[in-house]
């Protein structure tokens, strides 16, 4: 092992210079460095206790860092010095690893910092230009050993080492790094025992299967003797999971060996889907199984079980029958396998809040006596709050902002956000409840009629920051009764920040009559509201009431769905960022199932009942001519 990180002296050599080291000096607690120039001369430390030895390597370092990193460009000397003492004493003493890892990723961040210093170095004229690329290169090679050291440990140093050596526009893992770096954070906390069981949740496309490869090639080579579980809803995939793992410990493109020296396949079995390391076992180091092929006593999992997309999408989502068999062959014939001390990771898309992952996850959540740890990472396509693509890989490996807009706009036109909201955005919400579907609602380009205009009235639902939004839709009312919602105000921030946006938007469109809802501080804030207008001179009718307390908030928006379905919504094409997340919001609302959030519909409710009662009707005077009356 060694060996490879050093990459200089063999690994039986360094064994028994670690052999010589401990018979010779650690038995009379002297450690010695000859370490030239680290602190000034030749070094020596008297190391009598770990906390010393740790201190000692603290002093070195911190020399360094009272350097900036375009005076230490060529000191590369020093840092590989430090850096093999440490590889020698963990030989000697692996219960000091967590200390020389916080020191190894330092030595990493600032060993990225100094090549980035290399050629400002030669602008100032510190290195000669035939000097340049090999000291780069040093550095580049110094910092892979550290990779290649903290890998046996370290799941993300793991990824960017073995695939170091490939193209980088077709390496998977650091393109998309950005992004998939918090999943690969949370498996390191599956591994180290801080997590009990693992949701991941990304829409299709994006990595989520091979990084999960990864993962468990990590996972199984550190402990090549513990039994572990793939599951999927297709038997042929676990065959295609094992193989994955397979090609990262063997294709010498992947440098795994470097890593992990010690790794050797002992046996495979196509027909079972199963490879056993280290030594041949009754239960295998990994195996690859659908759910629904049956999973009898040859199977077993004591180390993690990966649950891979159980259901095979939208079919098995759509057929209650279907869940209901496939949620009995999760409990009976899956989780039947694990050990007390597995852990589990539930990887693929929320499709229903009534599907497996879903229907586990409201366990845990509702059973505190489980006592299980666990996280859940839900990355959606389009971020909910900029409405950006969360997976614009580099080298286009992934999908812009336009991309998830047109996937968007697609499903909103075939009356399909249900499924939108599933597959991209993981939000499942009951198709049978959804209230406010495309297809039963209108739209306009964003030119408003020309004629007949009757009012312009506003009503805001307030919330003054947190997880709640501030909505105020803005509706154009016409004689004939049609309604269109031009603007909005929909925001999650403070009123600080949504006061003036408000006062802008009645402003803007001469709204002279809005509602605010009384509850949880609307009063105070349509006084607010007031005053500011009345600052700028702008007369406008100010109402509040507060919400009946004998009626749900759902019911009184399912009583107000069929005007809000009358009313005209700008097109996908002519949305601003607060509008189309309004929109987003308004198409969640369900009757069945939990709703996070019901702004959206919540305000539209008491815009219709607001318009209803007459609110915003301007007294007119229409001059007729004498003759017309006959005078």
């Amino acid at each position: 092992m060694l060996g490879v990180f050093l990459g200089i002296f063999p690994l039986i050599f360094l064994r028994v210079l670690g052999g010589f080291l401990q018979m010779m000096i650690i038995p009379k607690r002297l450690l010695l460095f000859r370490m030239q120039g680290l602190i000034g001369g030749k070094h020596t430390v008297m190391a009598k206790r770990t906390d010393e030895y740790i201190q000692a390597i603290n002093d070195v370092l911190n020399k360094f860092y009272r350097k900036t990193p375009i005076e230490q460009v060529k000191d590369i000397t020093k840092f590989n010095d430090v850096l093999n003492v440490c590889m020698i004493e963990l030989q000697l003493h692996p219960d000091w690893i967590s200390e020389f890892l916080e020191r190894s990723g330092w030595m990493r961040g600032r060993i990225l910092s100094i090549i980035s210093e290399v050629p400002k170095a030669f602008d100032k004229g510190l290195l000669r230009e035939s000097e340049v690329t090999p000291i780069r290169r040093g550095w580049e090679e110094l910092h892979n050993r550290i990779l290649c050291f903290e890998g046996r440990y370290k799941l993300d140093s793991y990824i960017l080492y073995i695939e170091h050596k490939r193209p980088l526009e077709e390496q998977f893992y650091l393109p998309r790094r950005k992004t998939l770096k918090q999943v690969v954070d949370a498996y390191q906390d599956i591994e180290d025992g801080k997590l009990d069981e693992l949701f991941i949740h990304m829409p299709p496309r994006v990595g989520k299967t091979q990084i999960a490869t990864f993962a468990m090639a990590w996972h199984v080579a550190r402990d090549m003797l513990t039994s572990n579980l793939y599951a999927t809803y297709k038997e042929g995939l676990g065959g295609a999971f094992i193989q994955g793992v397979k090609e990262l410990w063997t294709d010498p493109e992947y440098l795994h060996k470097d890593v992990f020296p010690e790794t050797a396949i002992v046996g495979t079995n196509a027909q079972d889907n199963t490879i056993d390391l280290g030594k041949p076992k009754k239960y295998k180091s990994l195996s690859g199984k659908g759910l629904t092929s049956g999973l009898n006593g040859q199977y077993d999992a004591k180390g993690w079980i990966l649950c891979d997309d159980l259901l095979e999408g939208i079919q098995d989502a759509l057929n209650p029958d279907i869940l209901i068999r496939k949620q009995k062959l999760f409990d009976n014939n899956l989780m039947s396998r694990k050990k007390s001390k597995c852990k589990v990771i539930y990887n693929g898309t929320l499709w229903s809040i009534h599907d497996i992952f879903s229907n586990r996850l409201r366990l845990l959540e509702e059973h505190p006596e489980f006592q299980t740890r666990y996280k859940v990472i839900c990355i959606p396509a389009l971020d909910p709050v900029t409405d950006q693509s969360n997976f614009d890989y580099d080298y286009g490996v992934g999908f812009t902002t336009l991309d998830y807009h047109k996937i968007r706009t697609s499903f909103e036109e075939n009356d399909d956000m249900a499924s939108f909201l599933a597959c991209y955005q993981q939000n499942p919400i009951e198709r049978e409840g959804a209230v406010f579907n495309p297809q039963h609602m209108n739209f306009y380009n964003g030119e408003l009629p020309t004629e007949g205009l009757l009012k312009v009235i506003a009503a805001c639902d307030v919330a003054l920051g947190g997880a709640d939004y501030l909505s105020m839709p803005i509706a154009y009312i016409y004689e004939d009764g049609t309604g269109y919602v031009h603007d909005v105000v929909f925001s999650n921030e403070g009123k600080g920040i949504t006061k003036p946006e408000v006062v802008k938007k009645i402003i803007e469109h001469g709204v002279k009559h809005a509602f605010f809802e009384a509850n949880q501080g609307g009063e105070g804030y349509k006084d607010e509201i007031n005053s500011l207008l009345e600052e700028k001179n702008y007369k406008c009718t100010l109402v509040s009431k507060y919400a009946p307390t004998n009626k749900r908030k759902e019911q009184r928006i399912w009583d107000e769905a069929d005007e809000i379905r009358k009313l005209y919504f700008l097109d996908a094409g002519h949305r601003t960022l607060a509008y189309r997340k309004f929109m987003l919001n308004l198409f969640e609302f369900t009757m069945f199932g939990k709703n996070k959030h019901e702004d959206a519909p919540d305000s539209l409710s008491m815009l219709t009942k607001f318009n209803r009662s007459g609110s915003g009707l301007n007294a007119r005077v229409t001059v007729v001519s004498r003759a017309a009356l006959g005078i």
